[in-house]
């Protein structure tokens, strides 16, 4: 794993250690302290070192694009920052949210677009189809908006089977019912063989701001709580497996997954107690926690221990080297929530199918700012930085 870190235990080779374990003289069967150790002068430094480093003026040095610049990282980061948002004068852009909201005559309406190029079309748990239009109405629902119509464009590769295109047509026809949206237009195009891997889905999603949510990273508090709607990394992995990248014997499936039902049961019992959610597709939970810790300017703290990994998925990072933190998710999402509510949102959660994983894992605090960092399961502290790219390309 390539971040920095401050740590006082000794830690495996992907920094990650299984939620389960035990610290010193603490029962496995035991909630894992709140408190954060003291920092040390040494810690302060490299605190303020990395502080530092985070403060300056996002500037696009790379002379070509690469895979790291779509991985949902630093460096793609630094491409919106330095390039799009200047260009393009929005503020909204500049907040990197998942969605952006418009205003016409009262009626607050949410737009996102987004684009799917997974590798391979089809995989265990869904299908390219299946993931453009949960990956769209999820981006929509954790905005606070109640997922209404999509566009669809279709890019094709000369030479793709058509009853493979009827297969995807089917599933994006099945997702969007499920989800409860209707596909209002769309565009089709087909290059030549070789230049689109099968299929290419890009999406725009329209929602209606739901008038219970007052949503926004700016809004986030020292002392809410941080919940993580299920256990973590079972898209990327699934990805991994149908490419046969390594030899797992493991039934992994994608996650994939409309979330409205859950941010509907979030704005029911917590409604104007929810400060943030996001869903943590690329990057995993991971740069979504460092996304909103920047753009808030406060410190979050994560209790690994309580942070829920599927054995098999905690297998598989480990094998790769991989924090199951930065793996994809396209079912799961990250919410923030005032103290008060923590108790009845989290209940809430639990009772939405797919849900019932859902955990408190972490709280927001002062100092130090701008930082993310993990409680080990050994005691320890380490931070949890924001990676360049994505050790996962492609994954949705």
């Amino acid at each position: 794993m390539t971040s920095d870190r401050v740590t006082s235990d000794a830690q495996s080779a992907s920094g990650y250690q299984r939620p389960d374990a035990a610290g010193p003289g603490q029962d496995a069967g035991q909630d894992a302290p709140r408190s954060t150790p003291a920092i040390s002068d040494r810690e302060q430094k490299i605190l303020g070192i990395i502080e530092t480093a985070r403060g300056k003026r996002a500037k696009f040095r790379d002379e070509k694009i690469n895979m790291a610049h779509g991985a949902g990282g630093k460096a793609t980061q630094t491409l919106i920052e330095a390039v799009f948002v200047p260009a393009f004068g929005s503020e909204t852009l500049g907040e990197m949210g998942d969605a952006g909201i418009v205003e016409i005559k009262g009626l607050q309406l949410a737009i996102t677009t987004d684009s799917y190029v997974v590798k391979p079309l089809r995989f265990p748990g869904g299908s390219i189809g299946e993931l453009a239009v949960n990956g769209t109405v999820n981006d929509l629902a954790v905005s606070g908006a109640r997922p209404v119509a999509l566009t669809l464009s279709l890019v094709l590769e000369e030479g793709l089977p058509a009853e493979d295109l009827r297969r995807e047509v089917e599933a994006i026809a099945a997702a969007a019912q499920d989800a409860g949206i209707e596909i209002v237009a769309g565009d089709t195009k087909v290059v030549e063989r070789g230049h689109a891997d099968g299929m290419y889905v890009c999406t725009t999603g329209l929602g209606r701001r739901d008038p219970r949510a007052e949503l926004s990273p700016s809004a986030v508090r020292p002392g809410d709580r941080i919940l993580l709607s299920g256990s973590i990394g079972e898209h990327g992995t699934a990805i991994m497996l149908a490419r046969g990248e390594f030899e797992l014997d493991a039934e992994i499936e994608s996650d994939t997954r409309s979330l409205w039902p859950a941010v509907d049961a979030l704005l029911e019992s917590a409604g104007s107690h929810l400060r943030c959610m996001r869903d943590a597709t690329r990057g995993g939970v991971a740069s979504v926690l460092n996304e909103i810790a920047r753009s808030s300017a406060v410190a979050i703290v994560v209790r690994e221990r309580d942070v829920p990994v599927q054995p098999a998925v905690a297998g598989a990072a480990e094998i790769l080297g991989i924090d199951p933190m930065y793996v994809a998710n396209e079912g799961k999402m990250v919410v923030f929530v005032a103290p008060e509510a923590a108790e009845d949102a989290l209940r809430a959660l639990k009772a939405v199918p797919g849900c019932e994983d859902a955990a408190e894992i972490g709280e927001v605090r002062t100092e130090p700012p701008g930082m993310v960092l993990v409680q080990t399961s050994f005691g320890g502290r380490r931070v949890m930085d924001q990676l360049v790219g994505d050790p996962l390309p492609r994954i949705c």
